[in-house]
């Protein structure tokens, strides 16, 4: 068999997997995953269905699997199988109790199915991979499910009630929401959700949740996707100012920590020093504060307006800690 024929069956094979994963699989996102022509897709699913399979739908709208068909059990090739081990550890360091269970759960039904060599493989591979917590914990002890719930909420469109300290309040707000989205950044989950008191959307972070409650009151309204909220708030925001920091190549680490958060957009090497460009959002407040903990491993280039917020931030901590008469 030539390289272009089993190319051509493996991709049909996966095309197949595929809608019996979805409800509708539009062609385009088909011929995206493979990078195809969709010239190549369509006549891929012409082989599908003069192989009997029972397809509904046309080109330009989507297919799907007529109900109740259904592959036989699939097996897993050695790579996938220990894609599984990865997977395993991100849940276990990533996921609420809750929803770490459940998918142990689903892991145990796949491993069922492979083949002694490969469980073998992924049960000697599982020990050696080691996730270290976090410092800060991604969720409080007393609620182990607020993932699951947050599903379980967007999936059936029912409100929620969550006990949330932001980081101005200072004890816990009973807050009525209804999730739209989960996202993860800077180490944290965020429930995306509109809230009924605000009468706008916020974000929740996890480790800020008290108390989570579902409730079986439906949504107050339809509400915009996750993508479409995302969307909205990348648009363009206030000119950000460029800001140029000098540091020595010995200390430079310490800033890469959180470096990208704060806009940087060049790195460059010179001799004695390594010049980092960041376009800043915030140079009165956040920025130089963030600054201040490298004190004199670093040197502000410019603009002069962040020497002086720096310099100007110095002088009130000096001043709050002269000695009192």
């Amino acid at each position: 068999m030539s390289v272009d024929i089993k190319k051509r069956l493996d991709r049909i094979v996966e095309i197949l997997i595929q809608m019996q994963s979805k409800r509708v699989v539009r062609a385009q996102d088909l011929a995206d995953r493979f990078d195809v022509s969709l010239r190549t897709i369509y006549r891929d699913i012409r082989s599908l269905e003069q192989a009997g399979v029972p397809l509904i739908g046309e080109a330009g709208m989507g297919y799907s699997l007529m109900e109740g068909y259904r592959l036989p059990p699939v097996s897993f090739t050695k790579e996938e199988a220990l894609s599984f081990v990865a997977v395993e550890k991100l849940a276990e360091k990533f996921l609420d109790e809750a929803s770490a269970a459940i998918h142990a759960s689903a892991m145990m039904k796949i491993k069922a199915i492979l083949k002694s060599q490969e469980l073998d493989l992924v049960n000697h591979t599982q020990d050696q991979i080691i996730m270290r917590k976090q410092g800060s914990p991604i969720f409080q002890e007393k609620v182990p499910h607020v993932l699951s719930y947050a599903i379980e909420s967007i999936a059936n469109k029912k409100q929620v009630q969550i006990d949330y300290q932001g980081i101005k309040d200072d004890r816990p707000q009973l807050r009525t929401i209804e999730p739209i989205g989960i996202i993860h950044e800077i180490g944290f989950w965020y429930i995306v959700a509109f809230c009924i008191e605000k009468q706008d959307f916020r974000q929740f972070r996890s480790d800020r949740i008290n108390r989570i409650q579902l409730t079986k009151t439906p949504f107050s309204t339809r509400h915009m996707t996750i993508g479409e909220y995302l969307e909205a708030k990348a648009q363009p925001e206030a000119p950000k100012v460029r800001a140029i920091i000098r540091v020595k190549p010995e200390y430079s680490s310490y800033l890469r920590w959180q470096r990208n958060y704060y806009g940087l957009v060049d790195e460059i090497k010179h001799a004695d020093h390594i010049e980092m460009h960041f376009d800043v959002k915030d140079i009165k407040h956040e920025f130089p504060r963030w600054l201040l903990m490298f004190g004199d491993m670093i040197e502000i280039a410019e603009p002069q307006i962040l020497r002086d917020n720096f310099i100007n931030l110095l002088r009130e901590i000096s001043l709050k800690h002269e000695p009192k008469n």
